[in-house]
């Protein structure tokens, strides 16, 4: 078996967790993987995977080799890709890491048209609010909101997405609007408690040259955009969001913004990269995908 079957092979069983399931991916019998697998260890001289009841795991040398054989099949398939043409099919897997509610919102409803295009492309979601390490989940890609918190990464900013003041109509009704951002101290919020998520509890309203600094506090801290969403639709506060959070509720009028003559700083949406390893083209065609779909907003 030549080098590059050895290395999508010990790819595959990595990212599957078993040799049955990394089987039936490549097409081929389990005994099949098994044994490529231990001519590799017997090759290399270490061991690259523990075997357990409950499946498979990579030990340090086998994160290692799979890491590398990742890179070099990435670069591979994006060098076919460009042999074809910018407009050529992707196909392989494709891991983004991607934060819960955005998905929801302004990924999963378009992802049709994306998979359509790319037909022998696998997409592996992974939807988490938090900021994971990429080479160790394996990620070719990340979309992160807000402040990024290490400036090493490779990143491209695609899109600013504007932050207001908002709350539901019936929470108006019982507690009024605010005036003025000073105001807000006499308000209940639902604060989205998260380093760099852009939505916590200090904020900074601005009109012209007037800046005022206002800490939202509240019963309700959430370490989750969820959680933000079901407390403000809940009637529980106000909230300092990305207009992309609420997007369906805003244009229903089930959510409103208040203090609209007043400016919060955008939030920014990255795409995010492993360090040291050139962005794939199935993960630039994401990005890229991903912005468009926002810019047509």
């Amino acid at each position: 078996m030549d080098r590059w079957q050895v290395m999508r092979t010990l790819v595959q069983v990595v990212e599957s967790g078993t040799f049955s399931a990394a089987a039936r991916q490549l097409n081929v019998g389990q005994p099949s993987i098994s044994k490529t697998v231990a001519q590799l260890e017997s090759e290399l001289g270490v061991q690259l995977l523990l075997r357990s009841s409950r499946g498979l795991a990579p030990t340090e040398a086998g994160m290692a080799y799979y890491q590398g054989a990742r890179r070099a099949l990435d670069a591979f398939h994006d060098a076919e890709a460009g042999a074809r043409g910018a407009g050529a099919s992707l196909s392989g897997r494709l891991v983004a890491h991607v934060p819960v509610t955005f998905a929801r919102l302004h990924i999963m409803p378009h992802l049709p048209a994306f998979l359509e295009t790319h037909p022998d492309l696998t997409l592996d979601l992974v939807l988490d609010d938090r900021n994971a390490d990429l080479i160790e989940g394996g990620a070719d890609i990340a979309l992160r909101l807000g402040q990024l918190e290490d400036s090493a990464m490779t990143a491209r900013r695609l899109a600013r997405g504007p932050r207001a003041l908002l709350a539901t109509p019936a929470y108006i009704d019982r507690h009024g609007a605010p005036a003025h951002p000073s105001e807000l101290q006499h308000h209940q919020a639902v604060v989205y408690d998260r380093p760099g998520n852009g939505n916590g509890a200090g904020s900074m309203f601005v009109r012209g040259d007037e800046r005022v600094p206002v800490a939202l506090c509240g019963r309700l801290l959430v370490s989750a955009a969820e959680g933000v969403r079901a407390g403000v639709l809940a009637h529980m506060g106000v909230a300092v969001a990305t207009e992309w959070m609420f997007a369906p509720e805003l244009a229903s009028g089930q959510v409103v913004r208040l203090l609209p003559d007043w400016r919060l700083p955008a939030v920014d949406l990255w795409a995010v990269y492993p360090s040291g390893r050139k962005a794939s083209a199935k993960a630039r065609a994401l990005a890229a995908f991903v912005e468009s779909a926002l810019a047509a907003r």
